[in-house]
């Protein structure tokens, strides 16, 4: 059998765009076997549109994206199902199919990509339900929880399987303090119970640098900065600082480039 590579994720000089916007120019970054990482960058930089890549839905204009050890853009319809019944995600919206339980929904996946009886599916899903202190809420309706269950119930889907790699998309927006702590300190405490890969996509600077163990930080379609998360809050890079010390002036600008407001106000 082929050795299991150190990294689960490998991603080299990846070039993407979406018409005329250049997303990606020439990112790389491996993601290690067994590690939760966070992948920061402000907003529109790209974090959903790198897991669409390593999830397939997108291919590179260039480069190469690989998943244990498989480049993903260069699957077939097949080989891409099969990789995918490794990987477990969460979508940024939840993605919750609302006019089933939150039972059927945790269920979903594990009737799709198997072929288990009920009796089992049914131990699966509890199972997965009560590590995320939901399975007294199996048989409730989506439109019945609030924000922090809607996210718990989608973590729980998308460890359903096992998964080699679970990705979670912004997993902690919109949530009160609570329910956030309460998400991340779940997504550690899976990622290590599992022994998974996981990646966490986010612009949540303090809550991502409680529970990673590596950090990304894209910025102008690469990467400007990645380690431990006191190696980032330690560089010097104006960039890296800015954002993770969260502070309004900085090179990344909070307002879109254009005249001043007293140019504007006197054409007005």
């Amino acid at each position: 059998m082929k050795a299991a590579s150190a990294n689960v994720v490998e991603i080299d000089d990846l070039h993407f765009a979406y018409g005329s916007n250049q997303v990606f120019r020439g990112l790389s970054l491996s993601v290690p076997r067994g590690k939760l990482v966070a992948i920061l960058g402000t907003s529109g930089c790209g974090k959903t549109t790198l897991l669409k890549l390593i999830g397939g839905q997108l291919r590179p204009a260039r480069g190469r994206v690989s998943v244990d050890g498989q480049a993903v853009h260069e699957l077939d319809s097949a080989g891409l199902y099969a990789m995918r019944r490794r990987m477990g995600m969460m979508f940024q919206t939840s993605g919750l199919f609302t006019d089933l339980s939150v039972y059927e929904n945790v269920a979903f996946p594990i009737r799709e990509h198997t072929k288990l009886p009920e009796e089992l599916i049914r131990s699966l899903v509890l199972m997965k339900l009560h590590a995320v202190g939901l399975r007294g809420a199996h048989g409730l309706r989506v439109g019945d929880l609030s924000g922090g269950m809607t996210r718990r119930v989608a973590l729980a889907r998308a460890i359903a399987m096992d998964p080699m790699l679970a990705m979670y998309d912004e997993p902690f927006a919109g949530l009160d303090p609570i329910s956030l702590n309460v998400v991340a300190g779940l997504i550690r405490q899976l990622n290590d119970a599992l022994g998974a890969t996981s990646i966490v996509v986010t612009y949540d600077v303090s809550e991502s640098l409680k529970i990673v163990d590596h950090l990304f930080v894209i910025s102008e379609g690469t990467v400007i900065g990645q380690g431990t998360p006191q190696e980032l809050l330690d560089a010097q890079d104006a960039r890296i600082h800015q954002f993770l010390h969260m502070q309004p002036d900085g090179p990344v600008k909070f307002h879109y480039p254009g005249p001043s407001l007293a140019q504007d106000l006197r054409l007005g």
